[in-house]
């Protein structure tokens, strides 16, 4: 369960990262048409909603930017309370270099365009490795499945023969010393599999 949790975890993490990337492309836009930053951030969250759900983590964070700058919260610490509430290294790092950029008077919109292909090239880079290793990490799910496999083929078909494995004192050690083998190796597995950029 724990181990699912996780999956589903990354899986919504990495979508919300596509999220961000469009939005981020939208701002992009926004700004090079002459809106200020707040407005840009009206515009993007009004031009991604017949893109995304409503109930879509990204819509959603985006109405509560505006709800803050309704109340005359200024936009660098609206984004950096975005930034924040996200906990993602993408949006972490997008933020700080905008913010960084608005109080110097850098150019806005070269930032967010270099930040997306940042993002883009991570994203694609990440792809490329999960196609790699498809066969392996199915490989590996077949061969974690196996010893389960077998136990219950010969608990069908040898049952006397798992009575002296399980039956006993000695056969009771073994096997859990072979189990907690086999529970360190599949974690060792899920390490090598799960690659990070």
């Amino acid at each position: 369960m724990k181990e699912w949790l996780e999956e589903m975890t990354d899986k919504k993490e990495e979508e919300f990262r596509v999220q961000f990337k469009d939005s981020i492309q939208i701002m992009a836009g926004a700004l090079k048409a002459g809106y200020s930053a707040e407005n840009a951030i009206r515009e993007t969250c009004h031009d991604l909603k017949p893109m995304y759900k409503s109930e879509s983590r990204i819509i959603k964070e985006y109405e509560i930017m505006i709800r803050k700058l309704k109340i005359h919260i200024p936009v660098g610490q609206v984004l950096s309370e975005f930034a924040e509430n996200v906990e993602q290294e993408d949006v972490d790092n997008f933020v700080t270099v905008f913010t960084t950029a608005q109080k110097s008077g850098g150019d806005s919109i070269v930032i967010i365009k270099d930040a997306v292909k940042v993002i883009s090239e991570k994203m694609e880079t990440e792809k490329e490795i999960q196609t790699m290793i498809a066969s392996k990490k199915l490989e590996f799910e077949i061969m974690s499945m196996i010893p389960f496999g077998m136990i219950g083929y010969m608990k069908l078909t040898f049952g006397d023969f798992l009575k002296v494995l399980y039956g006993n004192p000695a056969g009771i050690i073994v096997m859990s010393i072979c189990l907690a083998l086999y529970f360190t190796a599949y974690i060792w597995g899920k390490k090598m599999i799960k690659i990070e950029v």
